[in-house]
């Protein structure tokens, strides 16, 4: 199902990837600002590291607009389309083609958010607004500078990597479920523990950062944005912590862990019912029907016999 899911995505025209993507890093954008704006003006000496549960409760908005609306998330293409490829339904070509898209996209669709549903609007003002655009701006502050500034660049790829491996395990069980709610349920506790331990997304870091810059927040600049998110996932493939978190930490160890699993009680249950189905008399019996039968009368036999009475 996932294979065949990653190859879907990688099968659509360049425009629609796009369109798709840009709508992704746009619902990315609204989980987190609705989780600056729920999680401002909470002091850390009173409230500990609460806030950053509350950010991680409200920022899984953004993943559940993005799998149960349906759009292109880098980290989850990340995971479904090698996974494609190495099944031989892709080649490497719709790989690189695909992600690099869907990395515009997504690029494109959370600067939009930051910049004109954020900043322009006054949901985050500058360092001289009052009320409550001073607490998100002081919030925002706080999250862009210490992803910019306070993480060394192996902290940042390790937190990448951690990151990732929880969003697609979010994505991985979501496929599992049938129902919307159980799709939100699989998604919401990976996410809300991602964004909990403070690690790393590049495409909600393609929200924060420029956030930030355009919100005028000091030393939060393009070099520091810029260098987060070849760390974060869009660098080099030597450096590329998202592509390495998602394929070899999820799709490719799930794989050989689940085929030699053992079927559940349910399934047990069906075998052992065919099991004797085939063994009974009646199962022998279809396969090996009896070579006598009682011969019915044809139509020309009974009318001889009508005759012979007449006679």
């Amino acid at each position: 199902m996932a294979a065949a899911a990653g190859a879907k995505k990688a099968h659509r025209t360049w425009d629609k990837v796009l369109v798709s993507a840009f709508l992704a890093g746009a619902y990315i954008a609204f989980g987190g600002l609705v989780a600056i704006s729920v999680s401002s003006g909470l002091d850390p000496e009173t409230w500990g590291t609460l806030p950053t549960l509350f950010t991680g409760a409200t920022f899984t908005l953004g993943l559940v607009l993005v799998l149960i609306a349906g759009s292109d998330l880098a980290t989850g293409n990340m995971a479904l389309v090698p996974l494609s490829a190495m099944r031989g339904k892709l080649g490497l070509g719709d790989v690189a083609k695909n992600l690099s898209l869907v990395l515009l996209g997504n690029l494109v669709g959370a600067l939009v958010v930051a910049y004109f549903l954020a900043v322009q609007t006054g949901v985050i003002d500058d360092a001289d607004a009052s009320g409550n655009a001073a607490l998100t701006y002081e919030r925002l502050a706080s999250i862009a500078e210490g992803k910019a500034l306070g993480e060394s660049a192996w902290q940042t790829f390790l937190r990448a990597v951690g990151c990732n491996w929880l969003v697609c395990l979010a994505v991985w069980m979501s496929l599992a479920a049938t129902t919307v709610s159980g799709k939100i349920l699989a998604i919401f506790f990976p996410i809300m523990a991602f964004v909990a331990m403070g690690f790393d997304h590049v495409v909600a870091n393609m929200f924060f950062l420029p956030a930030a810059i355009f919100a005028g927040v000091p030393d939060v600049g393009w070099g520091e944005t810029l260098l987060n998110w070849l760390l974060a996932g869009a660098g080099k493939p030597r450096r590329r912590g998202g592509l390495r978190g998602h394929l070899l930490l999820v799709p490719l160890p799930q794989g050989p862990a689940r085929r030699g699993a053992r079927p559940g009680r349910r399934g047990e249950r069906r075998a052992g019912l065919n099991a004797q189905r085939v063994g009974s008399p009646a199962a022998c019996h279809a396969r090996n029907p009896p070579t006598t039968s009682v011969a019915r009368d044809r139509p020309s036999d009974r009318s001889a016999s009508a005759a012979r009475l007449e006679v």
